[in-house]
């Protein structure tokens, strides 16, 4: 596919904007962008570091051992399932890391991806997609070591592990969700890409990640399915060994997500069409 020169893009955004359809087929069209946008994100994280990867598998553990530390024995947690509290935070942890990573990087690709942007056309929602890539590299990582947490702890998967990967998508979507209607509002509002930090951190308070749902009183339990991430959580243990029962309680919330994916991208493209003038 051929990259536009700055003058054929602005001249390409001066032309009455794409149908919906037609903007998703761009998007396919320039999908080996995010690939190649995602392998130089990698590149530039672990470049002239003395760990390199190693960091990704330090960060996941540091985060595990302190609030390990903290809900296991300064804060006894109550109703811990049989997997044993570290399998079950970081199980939680895992697929909120990822959520995290998507939105607060997706959130900011516009802005740190404006000197590209100003060079060459791509459709612009190509950058909030290549973090998906970029954090499913970290999440991989963080799979293999809660395989291996399972191990020692003697927690055997089930069959349910096989649909994985598609909460594993669900996960991304909802990340990718947020992420959207953000890196569309950030390229305007400059503020947001320092208020995005503080609401993610806070976010993870209101997600079963470290407490299970059961300490939550029954009534108030739909509340806290509207967090489509409460589902995704919930859905990885799941997966991992059978965690509760599946319940059709985790569609509240990822249905919720899949159609704020859908305005997201139709948002996004209604402002791609004047993100030339603020870039």
């Amino acid at each position: 596919m051929k990259l536009l020169s700055l003058q054929e893009m602005r001249l390409r955004y001066t032309k009455q904007p794409d149908s919906f359809s037609a903007y998703l087929g761009k998007v396919w069209d320039y999908r080996y962008m995010i690939v190649v946008l995602a392998t130089r994100d990698l590149k530039i994280k672990y470049a002239q570091t003395v760990l390199g990867l190693v960091w990704t598998i330090i960060q996941p553990l540091t985060g595990l051992a302190i609030f390990y530390f903290f809900f296991h024995f300064l804060v006894a947690m109550p109703k811990v399932p049989e997997c044993g509290y570290a399998v079950f935070a970081f199980s939680g942890m895992t697929a909120w890391y990822f959520f995290s990573y998507i939105v607060y990087q997706g959130s900011n690709s516009l802005i740190s991806g404006q000197e590209l942007s100003q060079k060459v056309y791509f459709p612009r929602i190509i950058l909030p997609l290549s973090k998906v890539v970029v954090g499913a590299v970290d999440l991989t990582i963080s799979l293999c070591l809660l395989m291996v947490l399972m191990l020692v702890m003697n927690v055997k998967p089930g069959w349910q592990i096989l649909l994985l990967p598609g909460f594993v998508a669900v996960n991304a979507t909802v990340g990718l969700s947020v992420a959207v209607w953000l890196s569309a509002l950030t390229i305007r509002y400059r503020d947001l890409q320092h208020i995005v930090p503080y609401i993610v951190n806070f976010g993870i308070w209101l997600t079963p990640v470290f407490f299970p749902t059961t300490i939550v009183p029954d009534k108030l339990n739909w509340f806290l399915y509207l967090n489509p991430m409460t589902g995704v959580v919930e859905g990885y243990r799941w997966c991992l060994w059978g965690y509760s029962e599946f319940t059709w309680s985790y569609a509240f919330g990822l249905i919720l997500a899949f159609l704020l994916l859908i305005a997201g991208t139709v948002f996004f493209k209604r402002q791609e069409h004047h993100m030339m003038d603020v870039i």
